[in-house]
């Protein structure tokens, strides 16, 4: 389910982009860039709508994934 980020705390959602983030797999190009920039980065995918939350009820995990990637999973 998506889960609306307006919804979480702000230490909440710092927490989770956080998470994403700095987890293993995650590319950002050639260049790295330092945590709070990757985080602003982030965060202003969300509030463009460019990404969402998506909760999963039956693991009660919570992902970061662009409106592209959302979109071709369910096509």
């Amino acid at each position: 389910m998506i889960l609306p980020w307006q919804q979480l705390s702000e230490e909440a959602l710092e927490g989770l982009i956080e998470e994403f983030v700095t987890r293993d797999g995650t590319d950002y190009g050639e260049v790295e860039s330092a945590l709070a920039q990757r985080v602003a980065q982030v965060k202003a995918r969300l509030q463009r709508g460019e990404a969402v939350l998506l909760f999963s009820e039956s693991t009660g995990e919570c992902a970061i994934v662009s409106k592209e990637a959302l979109a071709k999973g369910r096509s």
